[in-house]
């Protein structure tokens, strides 16, 4: 007879129990329904004593609702970033347990909201590091990866964001995970502008992207080709390891990534750099000789050594470098705006020497000879610069070095003429 009765009283807890679990999701429910978030997190926190018995489709309910609950919380502004933190843990839990028990109701909406948060993340990094926030930056980005492990550009630039936030330890173990990965980065992006809103748009392939300029939705076309980032990517853990002292293994690093990836020249690139900054000029050299031997039309590799010449204050072998692209690929505009760059950084040391001169007769004779030298500076660049304005006639900082060029050789119609395009 007792036995029986406490199977009874047993039963009846468990009905009890269901009919609570039932109730309070759908209050639950309701208050997130009016618009009242937090007491949506109120009711299921009152709920967590009876959800052990719950079924798996209510588990799942519970854990959407407060997905949602947070997001809501996120969507008003209120303590955003701690709250999309636990949306999104939510949402994945129930993407997990959905998985697991294989009752896919709520996962396809919540992989919407993950996607959401990831975005939303994106976008609260990008501002962050506009602030030089740099380490909030950061910690938002590889948030993002961390929710999304398919994109892996998001852990890319979390690790270049820690780099630059000086957090060397964090950036090494970021790009120790790429490198684990293998990751590159490199891809083909297939481009044209929406007539709606005048943003470029990236479409999967050439085919999509050729539909929709022909449908007339789309302008502009082009293909960009991204290039490889392995190269940045283990040249920054080497300049970790520079920067720790630990020469030796930087170097051994950097050759293990080329011996892994022997056909990828930004990483011969890198392993060049990283001798020429450790002053080993001979290897430097070699490898150098070595590279160009394998690729002597190859305007983006003799672009690239002419960066690493001018990084390292190396300007004639910079110049060379710059020259020799202009000449494979006479429309290279980088290659025309780093040349005028590197010959303008002569100003500054004449502008210097002009500030300190006196009136006397030979600081006046002085003066004269130095600014001759400064026109004929400005002489000099004013080809580069007409040729990359000519190129990219929208890009400003072009615009306004010209301008300044101009006025300093006294062409006021040709200012005149630059000034009026920017302000249209």
């Amino acid at each position: 007879m007792n036995g029986k009765f406490i199977m009874l009283t047993s039963t009846l807890l468990l009905s009890f129990a269901t009919f609570a679990q039932k109730k309070e999701l759908k209050a639950a429910e309701k208050a997130l329904k009016g618009g009242d978030a937090k007491e949506t997190l109120n009711l299921l926190k009152a709920a967590d004593a009876v959800m052990s018995a719950a079924t798996d489709e209510e588990k799942a309910q519970y854990l959407f609702l407060e997905g949602n609950a947070y997001l809501d919380l996120v969507d008003k502004k209120i303590d955003a970033d701690a709250n999309m933190t636990l949306a999104a843990n939510a949402y994945k839990k129930l993407i997990e347990a959905e998985k697991v028990s294989g009752k896919l109701k709520y996962s396809a909406q919540a992989a919407t909201s993950v996607d959401k948060i990831k975005n939303l993340l994106i976008n609260s990094a990008v501002a962050a590091t506009k602030e030089n926030n740099n380490i909030d930056g950061a910690k938002k980005l590889y948030e993002a990866y961390m929710l999304d492990k398919k994109d892996t550009i998001n852990l890319y630039y979390a690790a270049s964001t820690y780099v630059n936030a000086k957090d060397y330890d964090k950036a090494m173990e970021l790009y120790s995970e790429l490198k684990r990965l293998n990751y590159s980065g490199k891809m083909t992006q297939y481009l044209a502008v929406s007539k709606i809103n005048d943003q470029e748009n990236n479409f999967a392939t050439a085919a999509e992207r050729d539909k929709a300029v022909k449908l007339g939705t789309h302008e502009k076309p082009r293909t960009e080709e991204i290039p490889s980032k392995r190269g940045e990517i283990y040249k920054n853990m080497a300049l970790i390891l520079v920067e720790k002292g630990q020469i030796a293994e930087a170097k051994q690093a950097v050759a293990d990534a080329v011996k892994a990836n022997p056909d990828d020249i930004s990483l011969k690139l890198t392993e060049a750099n990283l001798y020429l900054q450790t002053k080993d000029f001979e290897k430097y050299k070699q490898i150098i000789n070595d590279v160009l031997a394998k690729n002597p039309n190859d305007y983006a590799l003799i672009y690239n050594l002419g960066v690493i010449a001018a990084n390292n204050n190396n300007n004639e072998e910079a110049e060379k470098y710059y020259k020799k692209t202009i000449e494979l690929k006479p429309d290279y505009l980088n290659a025309y705006i780093n040349l005028a760059v590197l010959k303008l950084q002569n100003e500054k040391v004449l502008i210097e020497e002009m500030n300190k001169l006196g009136t006397s007769d030979k600081d006046m004779k002085r003066y004269d000879v130095l600014k001759k030298k400064r026109e004929d500076l400005f002489i000099s660049v004013l080809p580069y610069l007409k040729k990359a304005y000519e190129l990219d006639p929208e890009n400003e900082d072009v615009a306004k070095t010209l301008s300044v060029v101009y006025s300093a050789l006294e062409m006021t119609a040709e200012k005149n003429a630059i000034k009026a395009k920017m302000k249209k």
